[in-house]
């Protein structure tokens, strides 16, 4: 008998949509041309490369030439925050970002303090919310970048875009803003002039489409250097021959998640209510997390005096897949970044558990988790020697 799953790891990665299959089918055999040759197998790629951006551009209500193709969401934010360094290092060394962020950003950040830039790192409040106030204080003249996500992976905090921007734009209209979207791409329309972003990274991985794709938007006369270097493809922004098949899947993933937002929000958050409401009732679990300004998609819970790894590794024998926090990081024994940016301690950011709904998850899905993990947690607690205070932890 197959076992039994219940995927609730969805901010991980989506299955592919078998409608996005179908999409991408014939640019693997049938259409398979490099867009850079002249002759019809080459044009005929091209003209479907040029197709799908002028698709994009309508979603994001932007212009095509401001569209770039790379080759994953990590990529994109790395080739918005170096290449706007690189490209700005004359009107100035200083960068902002959050204390958040996902790794593909903050590496990036790290890297370039090793190449004489600063990087300020805003702290963000118990629900993750970026502190409006100390980003007021922190944007100065020699401000070149700001980069702060859309929307949480681990935690699922939305963070005010729109407000942000406004606050850049007061103290430095030079300065640009960067937002990384790929969590929120699923979940909110992605107009770039409304939002106020120069800059915004979105990939496949997370709406259904492929692994390895991802797109950003860079807004008409921002300065970006390719951090790519080769055949000067994408209008000599990102060199390497594109990816069409997995483009054509990621540009029609995007399109159905973005004509679907309204029915699936409400779906989903109906779900992940369930489940926070069912979650908080075991003893000594509470909420990470913003309660309201959150994905559709997400719950993310610390249940104290035991390990996340653990009660991970009893679901999976279960058939049951969740996470404690970033896949990316998953392998390692550290805390969740993310988690003790919120204040607490690392006995808390251990004990973090992250699930996140998708396509395929039910009611009955719900149900079987909230039946299961009592027992597991009632029996890790019982081997555990540690014993924290709720009240105290969560009033710090």
């Amino acid at each position: 008998m197959p076992k039994r799953l219940i995927y609730l790891d969805y901010a991980a990665t989506t299955p592919l949509d078998p409608r996005v299959v179908r999409a991408m089918s014939p640019y693997w055999t049938e259409k398979f041309g490099n867009p850079s040759s002249l002759y019809e197998k080459g044009r005929e790629a091209k003209a479907a490369l040029d197709q799908v951006r002028a698709e994009v551009a309508q979603i994001f209500g932007c212009l095509p030439a401001e569209i770039i193709f790379e080759g994953s969401g990590t990529e994109s934010d790395n080739h918005a925050i170096i290449g706007v360094a690189l490209a700005n290092r004359s009107r100035g060394n200083h960068i902002i970002t959050s204390a958040i962020e996902h790794h593909a950003v903050l590496h990036a950040c790290e890297f370039l303090e090793t190449q004489g830039f600063e990087v300020t790192y805003l702290p963000v409040d118990k629900y993750g919310l970026v502190k409006l106030d100390i980003l007021k204080e922190s944007v100065r003249p020699e401000t070149i970048l700001v980069s702060i996500m859309f929307a949480n992976n681990e935690i699922g905090t939305v963070q005010p875009i729109q407000e942000i921007n406004e606050i850049i734009k007061q103290k430095n209209k030079t300065a640009l803003f960067h937002t990384d979207a790929c969590q929120a791409a699923g979940a909110f329309k992605l107009k770039v002039n409304e939002l106020g972003v120069d800059l915004l990274t979105i990939n496949g991985s997370k709406i259904y489409g492929p692994k390895g794709t991802g797109i950003l938007y860079v807004k008409k006369g921002t300065a970006v250097n390719p951090i790519i270097h080769g055949g000067g493809q994408e209008a000599g922004k990102r060199a390497g021959t594109e990816n069409v098949a997995g483009i054509i899947g990621l540009v029609y993933a995007l399109k159905l998640a973005q004509e679907n937002l309204a029915k699936e929000n409400k779906r989903l958050i109906a779900l992940r209510d369930k489940l926070i409401k069912g979650l908080l009732k075991i003893p000594k679990t509470f909420l990470n997390g913003h309660p309201l300004n959150r994905l559709p998609n997400n719950v993310n819970v610390t249940i104290l005096d035991i390990e996340g790894e653990s009660v991970i590794l009893h679901l999976d024998r279960l058939g049951i897949a969740c996470s404690t926090g970033s896949a990316c990081t998953s392998r390692t024994l550290d805390p969740s970044h993310v988690i003790i940016a919120l204040g607490h301690p690392y006995e808390v950011a251990h004990g973090s558990l992250r699930f996140s709904l998708g396509h395929g998850t039910t009611a009955l899905e719900i149900d079987y988790v909230l039946k299961v993990l009592p027992g597991i947690v009632k029996k890790l607690r019982q081997m555990s020697p540690v014993n924290l205070d709720k009240n105290k932890i969560i009033n710090q």
